[in-house]
């Protein structure tokens, strides 16, 4: 069994990534904890709540909260008849990522799966806020970024993109070969070429990665970095048809610099696809 956590703020985009997230998990017996989590503007710490108007401002707000997964909920049981899935609705006083590195702990989660908003103008590029605040603080399980009009399909092509610069843990990637032998997809693995040739250690896990996904269907391809990455990226989705793409979270590694790329460089990059993060 696996247990799934759906952060949800009730917009339109973490929405749509809980129809993902059911349909993805269809044939699997799981738990989807539905989580949403609430700060009031003028409180900043759960310990100050009790503090202002007697808790009248919380009460408010965790009404709110409970109101809007019940609604949820209703809305998921109208459209979705899984018998294998069951939900548990978490309505909590905290900031986000502190909730979901608690849960994550004391659930046991297996994914994290969470609906990614594009950009509007030069206020939310690449993830946005949320799901960027996510990607850094959760360390223990894979995340599963959904774009916000992104309907689910059966992912037969999924891509993994690498530099070859870091040893690869069997752990980490386990979850990215899973789930494409699941669907019977093929690995697309990209290397973005920034030298002529790899060096000793590059090919060494060039050569370990390669061991590690004997076992399903997959293909290598070396890419010219022309531009930025995520613009090598893009084409590379583009190219070959990826449906879901996948990326190793390495402290100060390929993600975080992806991430940190000036906004010229990477406003027109909008996670046109799911993106699996795979936690180090």
């Amino acid at each position: 069994m696996k247990n799934i956590l759906l952060p949800t703020d009730f917009s339109k985009n973490s929405l749509n990534a809980a129809k993902f997230a059911i349909e993805f998990f269809k044939e699997e017996e799981c738990v989807f904890h539905l989580l949403n989590t609430y700060t009031p503007a003028i409180v900043h710490s759960r310990f100050m709540a009790a503090t202002i108007h007697g808790g009248l401002v919380e009460d408010n707000v965790r009404s709110e909260s409970e109101q809007g997964l019940e609604e949820l909920l209703n809305q998921i049981n109208t459209y979705y008849k899984y018998p294998q899935h069951s939900f548990k609705c978490i309505s909590s006083f905290n900031l986000l990522t502190e909730e979901i590195k608690e849960i994550v702990k004391s659930e046991n989660i297996d994914f994290v799966v969470t609906g990614t908003k594009g950009a509007s103008g030069f206020e939310e590029v690449f993830l946005g806020s949320n799901t960027v605040r996510i990607i850094k603080a959760v360390r223990s399980c894979p995340i599963l970024a959904v774009p916000e009009d992104f309907e689910y399909i059966k992912p037969v092509r999924i891509g993994f993109t690498t530099d070859f610069k870091r040893n690869f843990s069997a752990e980490v990637i386990e979850p990215m070969i899973q789930l494409t032998a699941k669907f019977g997809a093929t690995l697309n693995i990209m290397h973005i070429s920034e030298e002529e040739q790899l060096n000793k250690h590059q090919h060494s896990n060039k050569e370990i990665l390669l061991e590690y996904v004997s076992s399903v269907s997959h293909c290598l391809h070396s890419m010219p970095y022309f531009a930025s990455k995520s613009d090598v990226i893009e084409f590379f989705i583009k190219e070959f048809g990826i449906q879901m793409l996948a990326l190793v979270n390495y402290r100060h590694g390929f993600l975080e610099e992806l991430v940190r790329e000036p906004v010229v460089k990477r406003i027109a990059f909008h996670t046109p696809i799911p993106l699996l993060v795979l936690s180090d």
